[in-house]
């Protein structure tokens, strides 16, 4: 972990003084596998400018991104369906509260003497 660690600090570094390096360059100074680079990335360690070459693919979409694992509009529509899906969530015990509630009202009552 240690040494993986170095290693990552090496590449910030070196992504630092050469920010136009495209991933094989930087693959290739640091002594590090493309697939640790996008790991990195994915895990939103690094992250590269709008104008640097370095770009990864959305994992829903393919869009090209600079960190992360999703792009902007499929963490959206991501985060839209989760509150969808527990506002629909909601509603439902909503609607068995008021079929409970409807029952309660509609019942016969005795009064005791």
């Amino acid at each position: 972990m240690k040494k993986l660690e170095e290693k990552f600090q090496e590449v910030k570094q070196y992504i630092e003084d050469n920010p136009r390096s495209d991933m094989r360059d930087i693959s290739e100074n640091c002594d590090v596998s493309t697939r640790q680079i996008e790991q990195w990335i994915r895990e939103e360690r690094l992250s590269f400018s709008d104008d640097s070459p370095i770009g990864i693919a959305c994992e829903v979409c393919g869009a090209t991104i600079k960190t992360g694992r999703y792009c902007e509009r499929c963490k959206y529509d991501m985060a839209n369906r989760l509150g969808s899906m527990y506002g629909s969530a909601t509603s439902a015990v909503g609607n068995v509260d008021k079929e409970r509630a409807r029952r309660e009202k509609a019942r016969m009552r005795f009064l005791d003497k």
